[in-house]
């Protein structure tokens, strides 16, 4: 059985002084995908480097301490990766990495915010639609696919605690919602949602107000399958016991 986990860390050399090696060696997920590392390897290596048994994959943003993506995998097992969509108005930001096993293709995946205003809503949906495209060059040839990170959308009104103040923030706008529909509709999985149909449930609170304290949250990190991998998956969850980030990482079990 494979143990996936994901998460958005809100900067790697932050987290890694609250205790982030510790929950991977607690943990022991056969892959620890993370968003927002903030940072190059140079940095990564210094403030939390690969423990034994583990390599590390990092795709840094071109602008230094600002998105980036990487995944700490377990030696043992065979992999192959790429790096980005081949897309540079994305790839220059850091944001996708995908591994490749030998029944399973992984996407870990740090989505755009779309900002206030709706600054950077064309370039969110641009984004999404790419990753779309991508992942559905693998489902279009039959294979398992799993694609995991922060999409930075709140799909439905269940996924946040105030979805009607909330009608036109950034994560909740209906072209996010609608994009969300239109990928969910036919050959993709929201997994928690397999398991947790019910309210109250979140990965990402704000640092004020005490919003983690009263559970004030949106869920707006996933692990997204395809239909091709919706059988396997045993089990999928939020560790909203692991503290450390203003999101919490999400697991899945694949068998």
């Amino acid at each position: 059985m494979e143990k996936i986990m994901s998460w958005n860390v809100n900067g790697i050399r932050a987290i890694a002084k609250k205790g982030f090696m510790d929950v991977l060696a607690k943990e022991k997920p056969d892959i620890f995908a993370i968003q927002e590392v903030k940072a190059n390897l140079e940095q990564i290596n210094s403030a939390a480097s690969a423990p034994s048994g583990y390599n590390i994959i990092l795709f840094a943003g071109e602008k230094p301490g600002y998105s980036g993506v990487a995944a700490y995998i377990k030696k043992d097992i065979k992999y192959e990766v790429e790096t980005g969509l081949g897309i540079k108005e994305f790839d220059k930001e850091g944001r996708t990495i995908t591994i490749e096993f030998d029944k399973m293709i992984f996407v870990t995946a740090y989505f755009p915010n779309s900002q206030p205003e709706r600054k950077r809503i064309d370039y969110k949906l641009a984004f999404c639609d790419a990753i779309k495209n991508y992942v559905d060059s693998f489902t279009k040839k039959g294979k398992p696919v799993l694609l995991s990170g922060d999409y930075n959308i709140a799909h439905k009104e269940i996924d946040l605690t105030h979805p009607k103040e909330n009608e036109d923030s950034p994560g909740f706008l209906p072209e996010e919602r609608a994009w969300m529909d239109k990928f969910l509709a036919k050959d993709y999985f929201d997994t928690f949602r397999m398991f947790t149909p019910a309210p109250g449930h979140y990965t990402w609170w704000s640092y004020r107000t005490n919003a983690r304290e009263r559970n004030v949250g949106w869920r707006i990190d996933y692990h997204c399958v395809n239909k091709y991998l919706k059988n396997r998956v045993v089990k999928s969850y939020h560790n909203t016991d692991i503290m450390g980030s203003d999101h919490c990482p999400v697991t899945i079990l694949i068998k």
